[in-house]
């Protein structure tokens, strides 16, 4: 049976010094976590109160492998109750978790070794727990890596002798490799202290939750919207979740929407493909037996919010009850350790359109003109105790609406990364604010989001926002789909060269041929840029750990031959 929601709680909205701390008081209580398999059945219905007790039970047994507090711990992340076991035995006993993606559906066994090996070997780590069912790749991982342990939890030493250490606020809490460090492994070194800042800013003061509440997530537990998200954040406000494995969400994504119904979940979350996928599922599907009214908080993080898709998803799911006044957006990072900004509850999307002309010379100008623009989600004010600032390339902080580069600034911020003093340097200034990477404009307190800083395409003294020409080629191209197209530029002639690579599902030579000339010509008509297109393979382009378009490793993919040759 799973762990009720306990409407007659009272809620501690995350005030504790450290995360065991949070899990110590959770257990006090009868919610918890539901695991559930890639059929949607519940597997095991895990109390805090039995996962208190089961991780005090093996930390002294990860202690007696030999590792030392302080130490890092790579986790395999699947979403199984063995993971959340471990990553909580980790905290008692001293140990950082680092957790770590599972293989890719279509990845090579060979590939997923060597990433692995790089990230444990990144994280100093010095033991390595997985999934029963992956002992053999484990052990291959280890045999490429120096570890005191290999092996699934029921593998660990029996040896209940070693004292537990006093867990600090400043202790490190775990590791977060970020999205799409396969080559050279990012960790992002985040603290008790700023771990606990987080979630109560997440649970008080951005979900504002309450004893009525529910969370279901399917996001993979090795990225940190559902690390933090949806296991870490609902500890420590007492709140009861359910787990529904990536994979299951993948195959069958209205099973997402399935177990909302059937646990009466008030609050999940999803880039915005989730909820186009649930769309796009329902329009052969039936959803009469959905019941979706008690869904307050549908949030919206880890990818550009794209505003056409989640519309769809309201209108498709509205006769069920959905409200699109549940749309909650939201802006964060890991290195912020998840969420800096969320919009106001119940007030839904709100979103500008932008002169795409204006915004290309750093303005964030209004426009009602369909052809030459492209509408952006608002995403909230900074959370309380936090700030952001918009500044320009020399510095300087911008005036309202002036776009230019995201800084942050707040007790959420990571450390450091992980044995990475320069890259550090590089993000962290000294006076504590982070250079996010992102690009963006505030208006009115909120930030808005209009792309990644690195990804951006300079043509000609113009700045174009890769997106905007995939999501173009997608919404006009009827054969692609959301995910499809890839854009970046590469070394040309003198200027940089705009590429976009697109995924294709069969055809002969001459339909493909049309393709590539339709897509081309699109880009040329509603941007004026002469594109290279090239045609990959129906699963070619490369994803983050959340099941997003990685842009970066497709452009290095290509720049490096992947593609066959260049064009």
């Amino acid at each position: 049976m799973m762990t009720p929601t306990s409407p007659s709680r009272t809620v501690r909205f995350a005030d504790f010094p450290t995360l065991t701390a949070a899990l110590d008081f959770a257990a006090t209580g009868e919610t918890g976590i539901n695991l559930y398999s890639l059929r949607g059945e519940l597997v095991e219905a895990l109390s805090y109160a039995r996962l208190r007790e089961q991780a005090l039970d093996l930390a002294p047994r990860l202690l007696a492998t030999g590792a030392k507090p302080g130490d890092s711990v790579g986790l395999v992340a699947d979403t199984e109750a063995d993971f959340v076991r471990a990553f909580f035995a980790c905290q008692y006993a001293g140990l950082v978790p680092a957790p770590l993606p599972l293989p890719a559906p279509l990845g090579g066994r060979e590939a997923y070794v060597e990433q692995i090996a790089r990230m444990l070997a990144s994280a100093h780590a010095k033991l390595l727990v997985g999934p029963t069912g992956m002992k053999d790749w484990v052990a291959e991982i280890a045999a490429k890596t120096p570890l005191n342990f290999a092996g699934a939890l029921a593998d660990l030493p029996q040896s209940q002798d070693h004292a537990l250490p006093e867990v600090a606020p400043d202790n490190t809490c775990y590791l977060q490799f970020s999205s799409g460090s396969t080559r050279f492994p990012t960790g992002v070194l985040v603290t008790h202290r700023a771990l606990m800042a987080n979630a109560v800013a997440i649970t008080r003061d951005g979900l504002q939750v309450l004893p009525t509440d529910r969370a279901v997530s399917w996001l993979p537990l090795y990225h940190d919207m559902g690390l933090i998200g949806f296991l870490l954040s609902p500890m420590t406000s007492q709140m009861s979740v359910d787990l529904l494995p990536t994979g299951a969400f993948v195959r069958r994504p209205l099973l997402w929407l399935d177990l909302i119904t059937k646990n009466g979940g008030t609050i999940s979350y999803s880039p915005t493909f989730g909820y186009e996928l649930c769309a796009r599922r329902a329009e052969v599907a039936s959803i009469e037996h959905l019941d979706l009214s008690k869904w307050r908080s549908a949030g919206l993080g880890g990818d550009m919010i794209r505003t056409g898709p989640l519309r769809a998803f309201a209108e498709r799911f509205a006769g069920v009850g959905f409200s699109d006044k549940a749309f909650v957006a939201s802006y964060g990072m890991a290195e912020a350790t998840l969420a800096l900004s969320m919009a106001p509850l119940g007030g839904g999307l709100k979103t500008e359109r932008l002169d795409v002309e204006r915004l290309e010379q750093h303005e964030a100008v209004l426009t009602e003109d369909a052809e030459r623009s492209r509408e952006f989600a608002r995403n909230g004010p900074a959370l309380p105790g936090h700030e952001l600032e918009v500044r320009d390339e020399n510095g300087a902080v911008l005036p309202e609406r002036g776009v230019g580069r995201i800084y942050a600034r707040g007790p959420s911020l990571m450390r450091e990364y992980f044995e990475q003093p320069q890259e550090t340097a590089r993000v962290l200034s000294a006076d504590g604010w982070l250079d996010t990477g992102d690009l963006g404009y505030l208006v009115e307190g909120e930030i808005v989001i209009t792309g990644r800083g690195k990804d951006l395409i300079i043509l000609n003294g113009r700045n174009i926002w890769p997106q905007d020409l995939e999501w173009t080629a997608e919404a006009e191209v009827e054969s692609l789909r959301s995910g499809d197209v890839a854009a970046f530029s590469v070394p040309g002639d003198g200027e940089e060269t705009v590429m976009v690579l697109v995924q294709a599902r069969g055809g002969d030579a001459e339909t493909r041929a049309a393709l590539v000339e339709k897509i081309a010509g699109v880009l040329r008509l509603r941007h004026q840029v002469e594109a290279q297109v090239q045609l990959v393979g129906a699963h070619a382009l490369p994803q983050t750990s959340s099941g997003k378009l990685s842009r970066s490793k497709a452009k290095a993919a290509y720049l490096a031959g992947a593609y066959g040759e260049r064009a």
